[in-house]
């Protein structure tokens, strides 16, 4: 299966900070767009007075009749400007054309009139012979023998020139801020690979070590933020390294065991193969098939053993399954109770209807057959041993037999302990059991019980 890799971690912090400062230059240029053409209405807008004022000064009555003389420095301040175009119009007291051009837009009803100079004056945006234009209508009062009022003159320009340095202030202003976005990612991506460079060391020390190399991290140069992160890989490698000692040491502990019973019982059959007597060869065959026996058990139990490493990650996985653990008790204990009789003791089964738990059904198989056959092992004959199956998830075998002393109590739980090492076990039996209850997360308890001999309960998590 293919990892997905999640990329970069500079560049996906890059992508996110470029993301972020691309809205406030947005912003930003739009601000500066308005700001622009704010700042050339007023740089315009003055000089549209001015042409307005100059020819305000050219106005004279003649014949009872309003004239307009407009001198040329009027129109003067817009020759720089090769591409903008200015028009002017003059009309009377009653509105009617005096000089210049008709038809330019009248202000709307609505347009205030300029508090910015101490004329009145009014500047209004509109369109004449079909370009945009900017208008500034300036009223001119007249007072001559027989005419008195207001007169209207009207100057504009067209908005090429406004709109041509709006947007130059724009690229301007988008410029610099792209500059200086530049320069700031630059910056955080030498920042972000100086703070990533204890990641990059911890790598490459992570990297160099060897195989067998289990040993902690240093928590010496590691910030804050990786500390947590050091420290949970040190106690990873901690779990790792203990039960690579568990396993090495089970090997060996195996080996042993294993060794002994199979140089016995090669030793054995190869005495029985000098004799010459029938009746020696069978009793020689009958001590090797009790050696294989016990072999074949051993080496049961120790698959029964890596069996449980296997079973235990797969409930930390979620594997576990529902299971009825009074119906698991009732079918054992009918299954061991001609065991129970061939030995002469007595099994009793003492359980509730339903006792539901999660767990792995095999190995709770396991863990009920290794407590109950424990219990018979060390039962006497005419003894009792009692299976009980209690709420809300407890499990108890009791037996009366000698039981064991509070002080080996949690040693029995050990691989290949034995209490008598002339016994017959391997001492794996309570060691599989203490398993089994670690991988079920289930808590296991030794005391005395009322029967005079050994009570074990084991708890587990409810369903």
């Amino acid at each position: 299966m293919s990892e997905a890799s999640a990329g970069s971690l500079r560049g996906r912090l890059l992508r996110r900070l470029a993301v972020l400062l691309a809205i406030p230059l947005l912003i930003g240029s739009l601000s500066a767009y308005w700001n622009g053409r704010h700042a050339a209405d007023a740089a315009y807008d003055r000089t549209l007075l001015a042409s307005a004022r100059a020819i305000a000064d050219g106005l004279y009555t003649e014949d009872g009749l309003l004239r307009a003389d407009v001198p040329y420095v009027a129109l003067d301040p817009f020759a720089y400007d090769l591409e903008g175009r200015i028009f002017y119009q003059v009309s009377d007291l009653q509105g009617k054309l005096v000089s210049g051009y008709d038809g330019l837009p009248s202000p709307p009803p609505t347009t205030p009139r300029t508090d910015d100079y101490p004329a009145l004056a009014r500047f209004y945006d509109g369109e004449f012979d079909g370009v945009g234009v900017r208008v500034v209508s300036l009223l001119q009062p007249v007072s001559e023998p027989g005419m008195n009022g207001m007169a209207e003159i009207r100057v504009a320009e067209t908005d090429v020139a406004r709109v041509r340095m709006a947007r130059g202030l724009l690229l301007d202003t988008l410029w610099r801020m792209g500059l200086l976005a530049l320069i700031s990612l630059a910056l955080v991506w030498l920042a972000v690979s100086a703070a990533l460079r204890p990641l990059e060391r911890l790598r490459s020390a992570v990297e160099e070590r060897q195989p067998d190399d289990l040993r902690p991290l240093p928590l010496v140069e590691a910030q804050d933020e990786l500390r947590p992160l050091v420290a949970s890989l040190n106690h990873f490698t901690e779990r790792l390294r203990q039960q690579f000692e568990r396993q090495a040491q089970f090997i060996t502990d195996a080996s042993h065991e294993l060794r002994t019973p199979l140089a016995a019982l090669k030793a054995r059959i190869e005495l029985g193969l000098r004799e010459r007597e029938p009746a020696l060869w069978h009793s020689t065959l009958e001590k090797a098939a009790q050696s294989t026996d016990r072999l074949t058990h051993l080496a049961n139990q120790l698959l029964s053993l890596a069996r449980i490493e296997r079973a235990a990650r797969a409930i930390e996985e979620g594997g576990a399954e529902r299971v009825e653990l009074a119906q698991l008790a009732r079918e054992l204990g009918l299954a061991l109770a001609p065991l129970a009789h061939q030995r002469g003791i007595a099994l009793a089964l003492e359980a509730e209807a339903e006792v539901p738990l999660r767990g792995e059904p095999m190995l709770l198989h396991e863990l009920i057959y290794n407590l109950v056959d424990n219990a018979l092992a060390h039962t006497p004959v005419g003894g009792n041993v009692v299976l009980r199956v209690l709420s809300p998830a407890v499990l108890e075998v009791e037996d009366d037999g000698p039981g064991i002393p509070p002080e080996e109590r949690e040693r029995v739980f050990e691989r290949f302990y034995r209490r008598n090492p002339q016994g017959s076990g391997a001492g794996l039996g309570l060691a599989i059991v203490g398993e089994i209850c670690r991988a079920h997360r289930a808590e296991i308890e030794l005391a005395q019980g009322e029967l005079g001999g050994l009570l074990v309960r084991v708890s587990f998590p409810p369903a």
